[in-house]
């Protein structure tokens, strides 16, 4: 390949200087055919292949990879055939080629089949639009790797992001995650965009049609925004928040975070999320936490009472003093078994409630199956039968987390006082964590036994002690009685302890 400045030299020999090419020839030592070649073209010529070459190993299956392509694109989007698959299905027919030959060959079919897509760049205005999306990602919760769904609501103005991190792609935490995300934005966007997730659409009709769940309808009506959906497969519709998550993995979640709890996860979130508000992002004026401000005063307000996220379900507590939501069975008082009451699940909670009064309230179970107690339910139950407390499984579970102290406690019961009674003042000592923290109940028990009164009545006088240290018994005023001034201060008269053996 003759070099480009060999090129310049042989086009001004030829233009300029007027030589023929068969004097350039000559004086440059060049073949004619390679002058006339720099005569028509300063650069070197772009190789074009005059006919395919030839694949031996390959062209036997090239219909049969063709056929299954077309195939593939009458398949879902998600479940299409790949360059790898179908390098895996030709095998299995005979092909013994490698597998990147078939990729190239995949890559050129879709090059030459599918159109080019093309986008048009996009400007919004202050506080009018946002978009919504879920996203998986992982974390170290309670030294356990979990799959947590996300959560990310992005405006489209300021770039601002809000991330939050739930257990499912629930309904309840879609309307959370808006609710929080309204209060971190201190408004609520015009317009919000969403693909066409359960959580908002019941089904997908004809067009920009769509039946919307009817509780996504009363939220929101609430916080007044208007809703838009995208065209199911064009996610690139709301491409903003799309990349959003991706962002927000990558930066909020690497290294994986390593938390107690959901609560101190979404502490972090929200922390990464106020420490992106820094960040300026590539082509825009301003950073984030300044175009936010130019943004807020055009945000709707945010409602002074916030919308309930929750399931809502009628229930009835069963004989076990239970109630069922999706297969997990949550504790109630005693009291209420067999009764007609009302389930909100939440989140992150479930609360049980008789007529307007909450009876009871959970951490939310995600598992199957799962029997999830509050102990104190049961204890009024206890009292009648003490027989069943070693046996009784809401006790059981609440034996492998109790102090050590309170083993003592009931082993010092059972060696004084008969089986039933012992266990009916435990119960009583157990009553106290109605009012107070497991901490000090422990601690008044620990007082108990080192004072000797290792009872229920004495664990609440340690209690009160604890609650008001200062509080000293006030001094009789003796002063109308002289008589029993000098109680106490007298010499100790053996002589009638004889009188009172002698029966006198």
């Amino acid at each position: 390949m003759v070099p480009v400045e060999e090129r310049e030299r042989i086009r001004r020999a030829y233009f300029i200087e007027g030589m023929s090419i068969r004097e350039i020839a000559r004086t440059f030592h060049h073949r004619r055919q390679l002058v006339r070649e720099a005569i028509q073209s300063p650069g070197p010529g772009q190789y074009e292949m005059r006919k395919p070459r030839d694949a031996p190993v390959l062209g036997p299956y090239r219909s049969r990879i063709v056929e299954l392509l077309e195939e593939s694109e009458r398949l879902p989007r998600k479940q299409r055939y790949t360059g790898r698959k179908i390098y895996e299905l030709i095998c299995t027919e005979g092909y013994t080629g490698s597998a990147s030959t078939v990729r190239r060959c995949v890559a050129q079919w879709r090059k030459e089949h599918r159109p080019r897509q093309v986008f048009i760049p996009l400007e919004f205005d202050p506080g009018a639009d946002a978009q919504v999306d879920w996203g998986e990602a992982q974390a170290m919760i309670s030294g356990e790797q979990v799959v947590v769904q996300l959560f990310v609501m992005r405006l489209n103005y300021s770039r601002a992001l809000f991330v939050m991190a739930f257990p499912a792609q629930k309904q309840e935490a879609f309307f959370e995650g808006h609710v929080q995300g309204f209060h971190f934005f201190s408004g609520v966007p015009h317009r919000i965009t969403y693909d066409n997730l359960k959580g908002a659409v019941y089904r997908v009709l004809e067009g920009r049609n769509r039946q919307e769940q009817r509780s996504f309808i009363a939220f929101r009506s609430h916080y007044l925004f208007e809703s838009f959906f995208c065209t199911p497969g064009q996610a690139h519709q709301k491409g903003g928040v799309e990349h959003a998550v991706g962002y927000a993995r990558r930066n909020f979640l690497v290294p994986l975070p390593e938390v107690d709890s959901f609560e101190a996860l979404n502490a972090h979130l929200l922390q990464s999320c106020r420490e992106d508000m820094e960040r300026r992002v590539k082509g825009q004026p301003l950073p984030i936490r300044e175009a936010l401000a130019a943004e807020r005063p055009l945000l709707l307000p945010v409602p002074q009472r916030d919308y309930l996220c929750c399931a809502t379900r009628a229930v009835t507590a069963n004989p076990y003093s239970q109630v069922t939501y999706h297969t997990n069975r949550y504790s109630v008082p005693v009291s209420y078994a067999g009764r007609q009451l009302v389930l909100r699940a939440f989140p992150f909670r479930i609360e049980v409630l008789y007529l307007d009064q909450v009876i009871a309230a959970h951490p939310r179970c995600y598992g199957r199956e799962q029997d999830v107690f509050d102990p104190l339910h049961y204890l009024p139950l206890l009292d009648q039968r003490p027989g069943a407390f070693d046996y009784a499984r809401p006790i059981r579970r609440w034996r492998e987390q109790w102090p050590p102290v309170y083993e003592d406690l009931l082993a010092h019961l059972r060696e004084r006082w008969p089986e039933n009674q012992a266990v009916r003042e435990f119960v009583g000592v157990l009553n106290f964590h109605r009012e107070h923290a497991p901490d000090r109940v422990a601690q008044a028990v620990r007082m108990a036994l080192e004072y000797g009164c290792a009872h229920a009545a004495g664990v609440r006088l340690c209690l009160r002690q604890l609650l008001n240290p200062d509080l000293l018994p006030a001094a009789l005023d003796l002063t109308e009685h002289p008589k029993l001034l000098s109680v106490g201060d007298q010499p100790v008269e053996l002589a009638c302890y004889d009188q009172l053996l002698g029966g006198g």
